[in-house]
């Protein structure tokens, strides 16, 4: 029985000698990846669109993907002017019409386009937002309006990757200034600080390079996870260290004192790990895939941290236990003893405000109002962007754009389709094929004869028909040959495509006058046709007068699906817009919060009972770092701000994963303190011994979180950073007032839901 005990402690010995022993084998390991993941960083993809991470089978999902693969997309740009008179404004449109890229200017005398002298032009361009022409027009367009009171909402130029990861780069600066000022105070020895930085830099560094493999991932977590990961992972170097300046006193020799630090803090590492662990392993278990997205990128994270602390750092020490040894230092950290006598003095008062709290904490994060799309979330910093855009819309109705999709080809049902349409109340503007109007009367996917067609472009009978032969021919219609040519007829579109087809293969020429006529047509249908025709589906667009989220805009989303169901077919009409993703985005809000919750506690539960081996002692902790979590949801109920849904779903497991470490702190310290002192004389000093590792952790945590909130421009970033702070900032409050008190209170509920007591009991009976 005793060999058996020993085995683990020998597994663990061995270990941390061959790591010690190979330890520059080891730095050549660790050179080697660096390397790699350096070259690997530049290699990640993002991606930005939280549309794009939907289940597959959503609505909005299909609909994008069928977008991506078939229709092209062109810039535009929204220009308010305000304190203009309408002919100057007019003016304007035409001069910024007349630029190279631009190929539209929408602006009439409208309340679409002109209220209280405040102009609105819609700009269209014929290149993407990253076009060098249209950058270069949209640049013009600035210069124009210098001297102008202006508004302009436009992703023209704006490379928001680089954005976001200027200012976090801002933000990175800031907190490692800020985290290496905490762990100067609460470090045994400053050059201990020095490795520190040294083994995060490695490990930031492998995480970042390592998301190569996985494709593409958020723009979002590729924004966060290096600061975050710092966070959620400093602890563990923070604690090896300060093992092994337990075992400095304690050895003569500097690696056996190493040696026998490494051996225990690989298990003690290890179980700490597993709480924060198993919060990202719920992320993974989401079908919004951004869970799954941020939970691996950081649970990896949190292995490359492990990896750098059990296999690089012990080679560091080893390298300059001198500049350990000589800049030790006195703690910092000051004495909290009377902070814990008065936590016994008061007994249940925190305790008792905890409980009474709680209900209404419940209640008040249950009514904490969510956005679904980026307009309804409260902006934390200030944007030019979404200043812009917040002037535009409180001047001018907004419009919401809808997309109808369908199988391409049949444009009688499209011209019916879009003539139904038009005729709904909401609807303002309808766009596609069935919808441009040629000349009166005619609409682009009209059939045309060749008559017809020679007199719309005015060349003679006999060219036209050998032109409709020649399409009939290739296309396997040999009416147009063997039959009367003159009833032989066309969609227009068709025809016109055909035509510039053979204009640049050389076959076709037509006179200057005509092929000046054609050239003023071709770059707009082409354009034209390029949105709203693709491979296997045509494209309609519609913008209405309907928010993006609410059941009026549902309805609206639901009526146009009907019509294009009833034309052609059921199953076969797919309704994509900002609309239909917050309805989805909802949807996968609504299944996932309450199944990632659920997971997040039950799995940490299990790890803490079979940490404490106590029923109640498990729930305790859980209890009152879930209580923890209500509290912090339910400030942003009362501070009156909107987040994203994202930050409920992520911040949620994050906090429970990260912060429960913090309660185990306490409560592993207390339950050793208990075997030789009385239960209160043990919380006080608990209190006490808990207090550095707790104030660490936790106000990097809340540190960096707080900055990511107030220094990063995008909505959805800064609210999880908020969230991610000032949820580790309540939990460091809860664990350092409340948790004491209730594990002095039901210390004997504790002790007898233990599984060791029922074991001993068992054991000692004959």
């Amino acid at each position: 029985m005793k060999n058996r005990s020993n085995k683990k402690p020998d597994i663990m010995r061995f270990i941390a000698e061959n790591i010690v022993k190979y330890r520059y084998v080891i730095f050549a390991l660790f050179i080697a990846a660096c390397v790699y993941c350096a070259l690997s960083i530049g290699k990640v993809k993002t991606n930005s669109d939280l549309t794009y991470f939907l289940p597959a089978e959503t609505e909005t999902r299909q609909g994008i993907d069928v977008m991506l693969n078939e229709f092209s997309s062109f810039a535009t740009a929204s220009v308010m002017v305000s304190n203009v008179s309408y002919e100057k404004a007019s003016d304007l449109a035409e001069e910024i019409r007349a630029f190279d890229h631009v190929t539209d200017v929408s602006f009439d005398d409208s309340t679409a386009h002109y209220v209280n002298s405040s102009a609105l032009f819609s700009v269209s361009f014929d290149g993407d937002e990253m076009d060098a022409g249209v950058i270069a027009d949209m640049d013009k367009i600035r210069e124009l309006l210098t001297g102008y009171d202006t508004y302009i909402n436009t992703e023209v130029g704006v490379d928001f990757v680089a954005t976001v990861l200027s200012e976090m780069a801002g933000v990175m600066l800031i907190a490692l200034v800020v985290i290496v000022g905490v762990l100067l105070f609460t470090s045994r020895s400053y050059f201990e600080v020095v490795i520190f930085m040294i083994v995060f830099a490695v490990a930031a560094l492998l995480n970042m390079g390592t998301n190569f493999w996985l494709g593409e991932i958020s723009t979002i977590t590729n924004s966060i996870a290096v600061i975050m990961q710092l966070a959620l992972a400093i602890d563990y170097a923070i604690i090896f260290s300060h093992r092994y300046q337990d075992e400095v006193a304690l050895h003569e020799s500097e690696r056996e004192a190493l040696i026998e630090a490494l051996s225990k803090a690989i298990v003690e590492i290890s179980a700490s790990s597993l709480t924060t662990i198993s919060g990202l392993i719920a992320l993974t278990l989401m079908q919004f895939g951004l869970g799954p997205d941020l939970g691996t990128v950081l649970a990896k994270g949190i292995l490359c941290s492990l990896l750098t602390v059990f296999l690089l750092m012990p080679g560091l020490i080893m390298l300059f236990p001198k500049s350990l040894k000589r800049t030790r230092h006195r703690s910092h950290v000051p004495n909290v003893e009377g902070w814990g006598r008065f936590l016994m003095k008061t007994k249940l008062g925190f305790a008792i405000i905890f409980l009474l709290a709680i209900p209404a904490a419940i209640w008040l994060s249950g009514k904490t109002e969510y956005a679904f799309s980026d307009e309804g979330i409260t902006e934390l910093v200030y944007s030019e962007t979404r200043a812009a855009t917040r002037k535009i819309s409180d001047t001018f109705d907004n419009d919401t754009m809808i997309a109808l999709i369908v199988p391409n080809g049949d444009y009688q049902s499209e011209k019916a389709v879009l003539k139904e349409i038009k005729s709904f109340d909401e609807i303002r503007t309808v766009t596609g094929l069935a919808a441009i109007e040629i000349e009166s009367g005619h609409v682009l996917t009209d059939m045309y004869t060749p008559r017809m067609f020679s007199l719309l472009l005015n060349i003679d009978y006999e060219t036209a028909a050998l032109l409709f032969q020649a399409y009939g021919a290739q296309h396997g219609q040999f009416q147009a040959i063997f039959g009367n040519t003159e009833e032989y007829a066309v969609p227009l579109v068709d025809m016109f495509l055909y035509l510039f087809e053979k204009i640049d293969q050389g076959i076709v020429n037509l006179d200057g006058e005509t092929m000046d006529t054609v050239n003023d047509l071709r770059g707009g249908l082409e354009r034209g046709v390029a949105q709203l025709s693709g491979t296997e589906h045509d494209r309609m667009i519609f913008t209405a007068a309907v928010p993006v989220e609410g059941e009026e805009s549902i309805a609206l989303v639901d009526r146009i699906r009907a019509v294009g169901e009833r034309y052609y077919g059921e199953g076969n009409a797919l309704v994509i817009g900002n609309i239909t993703s917050s309805r989805d985005l909802a949807d996968s809000f609504n299944s996932d919060s309450t199944l990632i919750s659920i997971l997040t506690i039950v799995f940490i539960y299990l790890i803490l009972l079979f940490t404490f081996k106590s029923f109640a002692g498990a729930a305790i902790l859980v209890f009152v770092i879930q209580g923890s979590i209500w509290i912090n949801f339910s400030c942003s109920y009362i501070m009156g701000t909107v987040s994203s849904f994202v930050t409920q779903m992520i911040v949620s497991a994050i906090q429970m994963g990260a912060t429960i470490d913090y309660a185990i702190v306490m409560m592993s310290h207390y339950q050793t303190l208990k075997k030789e002192n009385e239960k209160h004389i043990a919380m006080t000093k608990a209190v006490n011994e808990s207090f550095p590792t707790i104030m660490t952790s936790g106000s990097i945590l809340t540190l960096t979180g707080l900055l990511i909130a107030y220094r990063v421009s995008d909505v959805y970033i800064g609210h999880i950073g908020l969230a991610v702070g000032r949820g580790a900032l309540i939990s460091v409050i809860l664990v350092l007032t409340v948790l004491p008190q209730i594990i002095v209170l039901l210390d004997r509920v504790i002790d007898k839901t233990t599984f060791a007591l029922n074991l001993r009991i068992k054991e000692e009976a004959p």
